[in-house]
C-alpha cells in the first residue's frame, strides 16, 4: 500500500508542476523585480545602482502620498456605497419567485462586474460627460455636475462594483435558513428586528468580506480612471504610470516600484482581513 500512496503523491506533485512554474514566472518574477527596484537606485542615478530607502521615503510623501490616500478614499467610499446598495438588490434577486429573472440578473451581474477600462470610460463620457446625452437633455452642467471629478469617478466605479457585490453576497443570502425567520416571528420579532438581530449578525462576515473584495477591486483599477479623469483626480495607479513613463520627472521608475510595493502592502492587509472573514461566514452558512 505504501508504494501506491507514494506514487499517487508523486503523480499529484508532478501534475502541479506546470501551475507552480506559471505562478513563479507570472507572480514571482514581478514580485522580485518590485522588491529589488524599490530598495535600489535607478541605473542612471549618480553613483550607479546601490541600495537605498529614498524610493520608499518618496512614495509616502508629497504628491505620491496624496495619490495613495486618494486611492484609499475612492476605494473605501465606492465600496461602501456598492455594499449598501448591493445587499437589498441581491436580496430581491434571491427571494424572487421568477427563476428567469433571477438567472438574468445574475448573468448580467457576472458580465458587468468584469466590464471596465476604456470602453466603460467612453460609455460614461458619451452619456454623462460635458457633452453627454443625459448631461445635455437634463441640464446637469447647469447644476454643477462634472463627470471628470472624484464623485464622477465614484459613480463610474459603482457600475462594476455593484454587480460584483450582488455576486458576492447572493450565496450568503441564500444560506439564511427560513427557520431562523420563523423562529424570530414566533417570538414576536418584526422584520426589522429579524434583520438587525439575526440576519445581519450572521451575514456580517460575508458583508465585511464583500466590502474588502470591492475595496481591492477599486484600489487596483487603472484604465478607467486614466481614460476618463487623467491627472485631475490623484490616484496611486496613475502616479505609477506617470513615474514609469517619465511624464513628470525622468528616472523615477524605481519610485514607481516603491509605489507598487505600497499597493502590495495595502492589498496584503486587505487579504489578511478578507480570508478569515470568508472562513467564518462559511462556518455559519454551510
Amino acid at each position: 500500500m505504501t508504494p501506491k500512496l507514494t506514487t499517487r503523491s508523486g503523480g499529484g506533485f508532478l501534475a502541479a508542476v506546470p501551475l507552480l512554474l506559471f505562478m513563479a514566472v507570472a507572480f514571482g518574477l514581478p514580485a522580485v523585480a518590485i522588491l529589488t527596484g524599490a530598495f535600489t537606485t535607478s541605473a542612471n542615478a549618480p553613483g550607479g545602482v546601490h541600495a537605498t530607502l529614498s524610493n520608499l521615503t518618496d512614495s509616502v510623501h508629497g504628491a505620491y502620498l496624496t495619490a495613495l490616500l486618494g486611492s484609499v478614499k475612492l476605494s473605501a467610499l465606492s465600496a461602501l456605497i456598492a455594499t449598501v446598495l448591493g445587499v437589498p438588490l441581491a436580496q430581491a434577486v434571491v427571494t424572487s419567485r421568477r427563476q428567469g429573472l433571477r438567472d438574468a440578473v445574475m448573468s448580467a451581474s457576472g458580465v458587468l462586474a468584469n466590464f471596465g477600462g476604456v470602453p466603460l470610460a467612453f460609455a460614461f463620457v458619451a452619456t454623462l460627460g460635458n457633452a453627454g446625452v443625459l448631461t445635455t437633455h437634463l441640464g446637469l452642467a447647469d447644476h454643477g455636475w462634472s463627470l471628470y471629478s472624484f464623485w464622477g469617478l465614484v459613480l463610474v466605479y459603482l457600475y462594476f462594483l455593484l454587480p460584483l457585490m450582488v455576486l458576492t453576497i447572493a450565496p450568503a443570502l441564500e444560506g439564511l435558513r427560513a427557520g431562523w425567520r420563523e423562529a424570530a416571528q414566533n417570538n414576536g420579532a418584526t422584520t426589522l428586528k429579524y434583520w438587525l438581530h439575526v440576519a445581519l449578525p450572521v451575514l456580517a462576515p460575508s458583508l465585511l468580506g464583500g466590502y474588502v473584495l470591492l475595496f481591492g477591486s477599486a484600489f487596483a483599477a487603472y484604465a478607467t480612471a486614466a481614460a476618463m479623469v487623467g491627472a485631475s483626480v490623484p490616484l496611486v495607479t496613475l502616479q505609477i504610470a506617470n513615474a514609469l513613463s517619465g511624464n513628470v520627472l525622468v528616472g523615477q521608475g524605481n519610485v514607481a516600484l516603491a509605489l507598487s510595493l505600497d499597493m502590495v502592502v495595502v492589498a496584503g492587509l486587505v487579504m489578511a482581513v478578507y480570508i478569515p472573514l470568508q472562513r467564518r461566514s462559511a462556518r455559519w452558512l454551510d
